[in-house]
Parts: C-alpha cells; sequence; structure tokens
C-alpha cells in the first residue's frame, strides 16, 4: 500500500499527463486503500495546486467528445453528470460549444451514415438516421431539422415535428 505523499506524487503525475476530474482521483486513492481523511487532504492539495480543475475539465471533455467521438449535448452532459460533476460547471461548457460547429458535426454524422443505411423505404431510412442520431446524444428538434434539410424535403419525416 502507498503512503500517503506517495500517492499525492503519483496522483500529481497522473493529473498532469492530462485532464482528470475529482471522481478520477477519488477512484484511485480508494483503490490504493487509503483513509477518507487522506483522500479529502490529497484532493484538496490537488486542487489548490491547479492539478484539477473541474471546469478545465469539463471544457476539455466536452470538446473533445464532440470533436473525437461525436457526441451531442444530451449524452456529454449524461457522461459529466456519471463523474459527479456539479450541473452547473458542466452546463457552462455545453453552453459555450459553438452552433456551428455543433450542427456541422452532426451533419457530417448524418451524411456518412446515411451511405451506410439500407431501408425499405425513405420513412425507414429516416426513423434509423433518426435513432442513431438520438444514441449520440443529439436533441430531437436539430435532428429533424438536419435530416429535412440532408434530404432536401425527400424524406418522409411525418409525425416527427
Amino acid at each position: 500500500m502507498k503512503t500517503e505523499s506517495e500517492m499525492l506524487a503519483a496522483l500529481a503525475g497522473y493529473c498532469s499527463q492530462a485532464e482528470r476530474c475529482v471522481d478520477d482521483v477519488r477512484k484511485k486513492i480508494k483503490a490504493a486503500g487509503l483513509t477518507d481523511d487522506a483522500e479529502n487532504r490529497i484532493v484538496n492539495r490537488l486542487i489548490g495546486e491547479k492539478f484539477i480543475d473541474e471546469r478545465r475539465f469539463c471544457r476539455s471533455f466536452v470538446s473533445d467528445k464532440l470533436k473525437f467521438n461525436r457526441w451531442g449535448r444530451i449524452k456529454t452532459g449524461y457522461e459529466l453528470r456519471m463523474r459527479n460533476i456539479d450541473p452547473e460547471i458542466y452546463s457552462e461548457a455545453i453552453d459555450a460549444i459553438d452552433e456551428d460547429e455543433y450542427l456541422s458535426v452532426l451533419n457530417d454524422l448524418l451524411k456518412s451514415k446515411k451511405r451506410l443505411v439500407k431501408g425499405r423505404s425513405a420513412q425507414d431510412v429516416f426513423q434509423k438516421l433518426y435513432r442513431f442520431a438520438l444514441s449520440r446524444g443529439f436533441e430531437a428538434p436539430l435532428v429533424i431539422k438536419c435530416l429535412k434539410d440532408l434530404s432536401g424535403g425527400g424524406m418522409d419525416c411525418d409525425g416527427y415535428d
């Protein structure tokens, strides 16, 4: 078992490699078997020395998930909630997403998926693309708008307005 000072040094290195949230660090400390008091001291020190900053983590997380994973706001927010981050903090990062970039990611995602989707009818293709985009965490009204734009009015979107 590591001592508190060894764990602090190890976690400082861990946090230096990439942005981390408090929840990630707490899991590492618990896995090492340190006491709750030691856990709190280590976390407070890492926050005080700016190794951990949840706002900075959220901005990085949101940006990465949009660019690399092509996730929407809903799925990204859910993942941040699962990391026990204050909703006020992650909402700030999600609200800061550039709308043009967001729409561009959604449109590109739908265009590339449309080439792979097979359906018996335009309605069938629409439903598959719609469910796919929702599973990626994009908002339903935005998905419908993008699908209508993508199809040039050729997809049957009845019942989705």
